[in-house]
This record gives structure tokens, C-alpha cells and sequence, in this order.
């Protein structure tokens, strides 16, 4: 299902993607007594924990809540972990970078979060650098940040962003109720200008990552963006009934709106969200266009301006998605057509109420996405999912094109697509496993304009890229050797600032790579740590850190003979994460078997808040890439398809097997973990496996396909991974296609189940709806399992709000050490 990455803790946000013990039960419930609040005792600066609904005797839900009292010892522990967890959770993420270029030197900008768990949001600011170059050698050459000594918090912005020159920044602050959007352009010193943007012009912008497309033209006179279409008028009714011609006011007295037309929406993530939009703002007029012309059957993102040539036409290029029929689950599905477009941008000339030509430009192609032009304006690069498209993998090796930009802006009827990068089918050892990028840089280019720098994942992490696109030659930035993680933060010239996400057991880092010649000639990167870190934890979380190492395993394939391709008979891979002290008595530490989301998304060897935190009190890791993770190449990814409870859980038990086998897993303390499909293979594993786990705990997961497919956003997945291909998939599914879901689901096998389990749900999730985890608790309770729910009724597929995250870790801890006796 979607996309869920493990550095961002276990989300959920794969297309698929984790409580006390009562007396007369065997169900078990997390309940936080008025006495017990989080993270701090007192109440001016607490919060009090998810409490959930009871189940009685027959197993439905009572309208009271349970009060369960905890003994002091438990109490202890939750007390104890909480402050650990907080330590942990405090710690900050880097969101975006810019490096801004002048005649006096270069300046970084950083935008950061930081969890603000009472709040239940993330809090923003800015951190600033001037940076500086000692060139005294040319290989050699020393970097310094000179940081602000203080962050800057940006209280209320939705999003900044700077102009081309860094000359202005532009600030939006998207409302929270009816009142308008506010757009600021602030310059060196001051605000320049503040715009109030009614409801009646447009809603929100777009910032989710996959619409989202600010951009500024080259001159640094319009913005254009994606936001939300203003809601349609709705019926008028009068106090007696009758139907009011015209429009009215939302506070006409005496008078009551009803609800329309029902519109579709992208599922998950999007609920309440209206139709994307172009637009385009005026920075000095604080004039707002809507581009028209584009058809409500297309939901418009990322948005670019053409190249600005002297007597041609100045163009909008954009990522459309097609809506017109259904509008399935879009969140991490790059299985969604979709293609690139353009429609000129409207001049003081034209009538402002005539629609102006759309133009496909990549037609022949099924995905497009992520414009962005040459230095030069010769061409236009873009990312393509056609491998996702084609085949019904919601998420897939990607591949890179180019098409020529005219210069005199005609834009012809047909483009030749040229192939830059093509889908890898089984890379060769230690080869380029594939493209998996899913996004650029806003400006990817060296200072030669022909070479394009991005991160992708390449097998169990994620590494820095870069592409001559006059010889087609592709090479590593990040070091060859390195099983750290990378990720490109910004350029500055012909420089990298890299974020090293570094591994499962050190906190991230800046790194700033400059480009230099061996004594033969040949180029290579010289990195640079930036020498004051960013990213700080406290001496606990430090320490704790400092004792831990890890590494990443090659696992067998343990049935080759079944496997269709080359490539799913290549071994797959497990990251191990454990300490690196000798144990006295020579016996391992508990094991979490780590299990990510998807089948089709990767758990990369970086830095994740939540997992170190669960190593720190003393738990081994293995964090599973089973066959279907991304970055392996097409062939393994491909081959779980119509396999799903079969090939992905025997690949899970093999890490497990071969992890015990070399003597780093004790056997009798094997947890397991997982979130949406990974929760799928959590449940499954405590089904067929029931005496390999002592302990588990799963996340939003999908428990019954049957069940699932009639009401999820993504019903396409369901057919796709039961069959291994889309032809099947109806929106009437036939007998025998539910018969197949019941089959392949974790429900199946219920009743070999007896390991404790812990869910944990959101209510608001459309992805993996809350009733799929409650039907196979409710089985788990009628046979008298050890079971524990904690229900979060404002989240949704991925529980990723800081209070969820939070509370849900916590419990996870308390849970396992319950049963590892730790």
C-alpha cells in the first residue's frame, strides 16, 4: 500500500502501513487515570492519555469509558519510560534547506520542527548560516557555518519560501476556519507586503507534498500555486423549507444551508480537501488569478514556470492527475495517471473570462510528474511512474525523461520523450539498483547546467546521486562505502549540503560536499561535518546511543525454485541493530522484528526517534526489507504480488532464522512490529508462526482483505496484490474474489493465534478503516487472547500526530518489556 518510511518513525503513510489487563478479561485496554498525565504532573502543562471505549462480555462497544486503576509498580514504569521517550521525542527534524547566493557570500536557511506535545502539533522555525570557504588548497578547501546564535520561530506559517535572488521571502499561513489565506512577502529587514486571500477566491494552498507547487517566476513578480477551489454554492432553504433562489449569506437569519452535491475525494489524507487549483498572485498588486482553461476531470500540482524568453509566450507546467471516473486513494499511490501539461499564462490582453488551452505534453507516456527545466531552458525533465502505472503496484521503480522546450514558445501537438534513466530490472551486485527518488529539488542543477544532483534509494539506504545528462553518466555523490544514509538538503555552485540521516543509532548530520579531482584526474567528493550539529539530544539519549551499533544483513532466499525472475532469487536485506556492550551472561537482548508498510516502500538504514528509542531500553532490532521493499530492482519488487501472506511473511521468518542462526537473536524474546502492511504481516506471523513470538504489536493494520475492499480508498490494491495484476480489479467484487481476500488475510489463520498483541488504530483512517483492526480484535477476544487496544479517534492511517506518536511508543515499550521481562 502507500509509502512508509521508518526514518520518520513507523508511520503508517505506506498505501497500507501500530494497551491494562483487567481482572474478569483477557482484553486489554490502555487507560490513563486522571492521576496519571504525560508527559508532566503538573496540569498547566499536561496532557491526558487516549482513553478507549470498554468492550463488554459479547464483545461490542459501551458508551462508558473504563477507569482502570494502575498497581504502583506499572505506574513506575510508564513514569520511567515517558521521560526517556520525551528525551527522545524532543529531538528535531530538518524539513527543507535553501542556500541563498549573493556578491558577499552565501547564506543557508533551515526550516526544522519539533514535536510540541501539548500543543499536539509540530512547532517551526528557522535556523540561519552565513557560510564560508577557506580555498587556500583546491582539494581541500575548509567550509564554515556561522550560525545565528537563536532559531527563529515561525508562529502560524504553513510555509516560506524563497524568491530565486533570496531577495524575498514569501510566508503563507493557511486558515484554520472560513477566515481568508494570508500571503506575506517579507524582504531583508521588514514586511513588505500582506495579502488577505477570501474563501471566496480560494481555500487553503496546498502543502501536502504531492499537489503542493509554490513557485516564483524569474523576475520575482508572481507567485503561482496550488490551492483549493472555493466551495460551491449550496441549497437555501427557509425557515419553513421552501428553496431561496439566488445566492445568501452563510449568516442570513432565518434561513439554513443544505449539503449539495456529494463530491469525490483522493482518500485518504484529503477528506474535507476540495479540488486543487491553479492560481497565480501578484506580489506588488496582490492581485489573484485563477487559470482557467484547465478541466475540473484533472487535479492540478507542481506547478513551475516556464523558461521567460524575450517575444514568446510565458507557460504554466504542471502534474495532473485524472479524476474523472473514480478518484481511488492518491496518498503514496504513484500508481495514479497522471501527466504533464501546460497552459500559457494569462496576459493583461486576454479576456479574462476566456478558458486558454491545456496542452498534454507527455501522451504517450502513462505517469509524468516533478517538472523541472534545463539551467538553459532547452528541455524539461521529469520523473515518470509508468512502471506503477502500467503493472497496478501502487509505488514501483521509477524512470527519468526529457522532452525539448521550444524557444520560440510554440508548443508543437506531439513530444518526443527521450528516455534519461530507464526502469532497472535486476541490477547486478552492487550496481544501480533503480531509480526511487519521488521528487527533486526545486533547482537540481551543478553550475554546468547539464548535471542534475538527487537522492534515491539504493538497496537498505539512501544515497546522493549524480547524472550527466550529455553522457549519460551516473555516478554516487555519498560514499561508496558508507551504509549511512543520505539525502540532499540544497546546492550552493557546484556544492552539496547533504543531510546524512546517518543510521538507526546516531542522530543526523550536515555534510557539505565539494567536488574534486584525484591525482589521475578523475573527480571525486571530499565531505566536510559541519562543525556545529543542529540536530542535539540530550547526554541520556546521547549515551545511550553511543553504546549501540548495527549492520545490515544479506538474508537467503529460502524457496528459489518458486521464483519467477532473477531478480526475487537475490537475497534480500535486514538491518540489525543492537549494543554493541558484551553481555556477562552471554545471552542476546529481546528482538523487535521491525516490519514496514507497503508491500511497495522501504525501511532505510537512517535515523529513526522512535525505534533508537526502543534500542536504548535495551531491545535488538531487525528491520526487515523483505522482497517487494523498493530500491532492489523491478523483478523483486514485482515478485510479492499475488503473494501476499505467503512470500513476504516465509521472507520475514527467514531474517528471523537467520538472525537467530548467527547467534543475535535469542529465540525466546522475539517480538514483532509492524504498521498498515506491515501490520498485515504482523498478524499474519502470529497466525503462522504462534510459538515464534512472545510479544506484538501492530499499527492501523490490515487484518481482512474481505472486509477491507468495499470500503477503503484503495479497493485497486486489494485485487493487485491478491492476483498480482489489475484486470481483476471491480467495484463489485465477485464471490470468488472474496473468498481469495478471506484466504490471504490474516483472519484465516485466527485461530492458532495465542501471542499478546497490542493494536493500535485511528479512527479517522480511510486507508485501512478502524473496523478491519476491531473485527480481528473482537475474534481475538471471543477466543480468549491476550489482547490491547488503544483507539485515537482524530488520526488517521498514519498516527503520526505528536501526541499519537508518543502515547503509542510508550505503550509499545511497557507492552514488550511486560513480555520479554525486561
Amino acid at each position: 500500500m502507500a509509502r512508509i518510511y521508518m526514518h520518520s518513525a513507523l508511520t503508517c503513510s505506506t498505501n497500507l502501513g501500530f494497551h491494562f489487563r483487567s481482572s474478569s478479561s483477557h482484553l486489554h485496554r490502555l487507560i490513563f487515570p486522571t492521576s496519571l498525565t504525560l508527559p508532566h504532573a503538573k496540569t498547566q502543562s499536561s496532557w491526558t492519555g487516549r482513553r478507549v471505549v470498554a468492550m463488554d462480555s459479547s464483545g461490542t462497544d459501551s458508551a462508558k469509558e473504563v477507569h482502570v486503576g494502575l498497581d504502583s509498580a506499572t505506574e513506575e514504569e510508564y513514569a520511567t519510560q515517558s521521560k526517556l521517550l520525551q528525551e527522545f521525542m524532543s529531538i528535531p527534524t530538518l524539513d527543507k534547506a535553501w542556500i541563498l547566493s549573493s556578491d558577499s557570500g552565501s547564506q543557508a536557511m533551515v526550516a526544522m520542527s519539533q514535536a510540541n506535545l501539548l500543543a499536539n502539533k509540530r512547532r517551526k522555525f528557522m535556523l540561519s548560516a552565513l557560510i564560508s570557504k577557506d580555498e587556500t588548497t583546491s582539494n581541500q578547501s575548509s567550509v564554515n557555518f556561522h550560525w545565528a546564535p537563536f532559531p527563529v520561530e515561525m508562529t502560524g506559517a504553513s510555509a516560506f519560501v524563497p524568491s530565486p535572488s533570496g531577495l524575498k521571502l514569501l510566508v503563507i499561513r493557511n486558515p484554520e476556519n472560513e477566515s481568508p489565506t494570508k500571503f506575506e512577502i517579507w524582504s531583508s529587514s521588514q514586511l513588505d507586503k500582506e495579502f488577505h486571500i477570501p474563501q471566496k477566491v480560494h481555500g487553503s494552498v496546498y502543502l501536502d507534498g504531492w499537489f503542493e507547487g509554490i513557485s516564483w517566476n524569474s523576475d520575482e513578480t508572481r507567485v503561482a500555486y496550488v490551492a483549493e477551489e472555493p466551495s460551491p454554492p449550496k441549497p437555501t432553504f427557509d425557515h419553513l423549507g421552501f428553496y431561496k433562489k439566488g445566492t445568501s449569506s452563510d449568516k442570513d437569519i432565518g434561513s439554513w444551508k443544505g449539503q449539495g452535491d456529494w463530491e469525490d475525494e483522493w482518500g485518504e489524507a484529503y477528506a474535507g480537501k476540495k479540488q486543487p487549483a491553479l492560481f497565480v498572485i501578484d506580489v506588488d498588486s496582490g492581485e489573484v488569478e485563477h487559470i482557467k482553461g484547465v478541466p475540473r476531470s484533472i487535479s492540478v500540482g507542481q506547478v513551475v514556470w516556464s523558461p521567460n524568453s524575450k517575444g514568446s509566450a510565458q507557460y504554466l507546467v504542471f502534474a495532473g492527475w485524472l479524476g474523472d471516473k473514480r478518484k481511488l486513494g492518491l496518498k503514496h499511490c504513484y500508481n495514479r495517471p497522471c501527466a504533464i501539461y501546460a497552459v500559457r499564462c494569462p496576459e493583461p490582453k486576454d479576456d479574462a473570462n476566456e478558458a486558454l488551452p491545456i496542452h498534454n505534453l507527455t501522451k504517450s507516456i502513462s505517469s509524468g510528474f516533478c517538472p523541472r527545466f534545463s539551467k538553459d531552458g532547452k528541455f524539461l525533465l521529469f520523473l515518470s511512474a509508468k512502471a506503477a502505472v502500467d503493472s497496478g503496484a501502487h509505488c514501483s521503480t521509477e524512470s527519468l525523461h526529457k522532452i525539448s522546450w521550444p524557444s520560440d514558445g510554440k508548443l508543437p501537438e506531439s513530444t518526443n520523450i527521450v528516455d534519461v534513466i530507464e526502469v532497472v530490472n535486476c541490477p547486478d551486485d552492487g550496481c544501480f539498483p533503480g531509480l526511487y527518488v519521488t521528487g527533486l529539488l526545486s533547482d537540481p542543477w551543478l553550475s554546468d547546467g547539464h548535471t542534475l544532483i538527487l537522492s534515491s534509494y539504493w538497496r537498505s539506504c539512501r544515497v546522493i546521486l549524480s547524472l550527466n545528462l550529455i553522457s549519460g553518466e551516473l555516478s554516487r555523490v555519498s560514499p561508496n562505502d558508507s551504509d549511512f544514509s543520505w539525502s540532499v538538503l540544497a546546492l550552493d555552485g557546484d556544492n552539496v549540503v547533504a543531510e546524512v540521516s546517518s543510521s538507526p543509532v546516531s542522530v543526523p548530520e550536515i555534510k557539505y560536499g565539494k567536488k574534486v579531482l584525484d591525482p589521475s584526474g578523475k573527480p571525486s567528493w571530499h565531505w566536510s561535518t559541519i562543525q556545529k550539529p543542529i540536530f542535539k539530544c540530550s547526554e541520556k539519549v546521547a549515551s545511550g546511543l553511543s553504546s549501540l551499533q548495527f549492520k545490515i544483513l544479506k538474508v537467503p532466499v529460502s524457496n528459489v525454485s518458486e521464483c519467477l525472475t532473477e531478480g526475487a532469487k537475490r537475497p534480500f536485506e535486514a538491518i540489525y541493530v543492537s549494543s554493541s556492550k558484551t553481555k556477562e551472561n552471554g545471552k542476546c537482548d529481546p528482538l523487535v522484528v521491525v516490519l514496514h508498510g507497503g508491500p511497495h516502500t522501504v525501511a532505510p538504514c537512517s535515523f529513526s526517534k522512535q525505534l533508537a528509542y526502543l534500542s536504548s531500553i535495551g531491545y535488538s532490532l531487525l528491520i526487515v526489507n523483505y522482497r517487494g521493499s523498493l530500491g532492489f530492482g523491478e523483478d523483486a519488487l514485482q515478485s510479492v504480488p499475488g503473494k501476499i501472506g505467503s512470500q513476504d511473511v516465509n521472507d520475514v521468518l527467514s531474517a528471523v532464522d537467520h538472525a537467530v542462526e548467527m547467534g543475535l537473536a535469542d529465540p525466546s524474546r522475539i517480538t514483532v512490529l509492524g504498521g498498515s502492511h506491515g501490520g498485515f504481516l504482523t498478524t499474519h506471523l502470529i497466525g503462522q508462526a504462534p510459538d515464534k513470538f512472545v510479544a506484538a504489536a501492530a499499527r492501523n493494520p490490515v487484518c481482512n482483505i474481505a472486509s477491507m475492499v468495499g470500503i477503503t480508498d484503495i479497493p485497486d490494491w486489494c485485487f493487485f496484490e491478491a492476483y498480482g495484476d489489475q484486470t481483476h480489479y471491480t467495484e463489485a467484487p465477485s464471490p470468488e474474489d472474496m473468498s481469495l481476500f478471506h484466504q490471504i488475510s490474516p483472519i484465516s489463520h485466527i485461530s492458532k493465534v495465542k501471542t499478546p498483541t497490542l493494536f493500535l488504530l485511528g479512527t479517522v483512517d480511510l486507508r485501512v478503516p478502524i473496523s478491519n483492526g476491531f473485527q480481528y480484535v473482537r475474534a481475538l477476544k471471543e477466543k480468549g487472547a491476550d489482547v490491547k487496544v488503544l483507539v485515537f479517534p482524530n488520526d488517521n492511517h498514519s498516527l503520526d500526530r505528536p501526541q499519537t506518536d508518543y502515547e503509542s511508543f510508550l505503550n509499545i515499550a511497557v507492552w514488550f518489556n511486560k513480555y520479554c521481562k525486561l
